[in-house]
């Protein structure tokens, strides 16, 4: 393997296994929709991904960032998001006693995964200080697209292997308990961080 792509697996790994929303969304949708909740989350990831890499080949994501108005109300949108998905797992994680029939409907889909990793301001700085650094002297999209497809091979093959397990456990302990649990969890992880987020935005205007 070129020891270039061998550092820049290195280097997005922490990023790609540590918990963030797509990880919260995929566990929550593999609870309700089983394989093909988690296959919706992310194929919905992965949009995103090749998202901000083709914003960055295409020099649009620098422009944003050099816009402090732009940027800025990105970041708002995305932490509103965010907070937006967070209510939606703690209203479901309060329903889920109901039939699972009257709750798979209310799964999240391909385009709240997508949106959920695109109105990310920190996946915008990730592809502008990190991967650009592995892109080559020339910056071609063609290099960040490649480098956007190692980053999705690690996300879906750690998503797969952690919500596989939780399948398999959940034949073995009460699914509605975990269910409720992972839902209400999950909620708060994710209005946590849309309230860091902005608290972060709110600290930066201050400055």
């Amino acid at each position: 393997m070129n020891l270039h792509l061998l550092a820049f697996i290195i280097a997005i790994l922490p990023v790609a296994l540590s918990p963030g929303a797509s990880f919260t969304l995929a566990i929550n949708n593999t609870l309700v929709a089983g394989t093909r909740g988690l296959a919706a989350i992310i194929l919905g990831t992965a949009l995103g991904i090749y998202t901000h890499a083709l914003l960055i080949g295409l020099g649009i994501s620098a422009l944003l960032v050099r816009s402090p108005i732009i940027f800025n109300l990105l970041s708002v949108a995305g932490a509103a998001y965010l907070l937006w998905l967070g209510v939606q797992l703690l209203r479901r994680g309060r329903h889920i006693s109901q039939p699972v029939a009257s709750y798979r409907s209310a799964r999240m889909g391909i385009k709240d995964a997508w949106l959920a990793n695109v109105l990310n301001p920190k996946a915008v700085m990730l592809y502008l200080t990190v991967v650009s650094q592995f892109a080559g002297r020339d910056h071609a999209l063609l290099h960040y697209l490649l480098l956007a497809s190692i980053h999705v091979a690690i996300m879906a093959l750690w998503l797969v292997i952690i919500c596989f397990t939780l399948l398999t456990s959940a034949r073995v302990i009460n699914i509605r308990k975990l269910s409720i649990a992972i839902n209400i969890g999950g909620g708060l992880i994710l209005v946590f961080f849309a309230i860091s987020n902005l608290v972060q935005l709110f600290m930066t205007f201050k400055h």
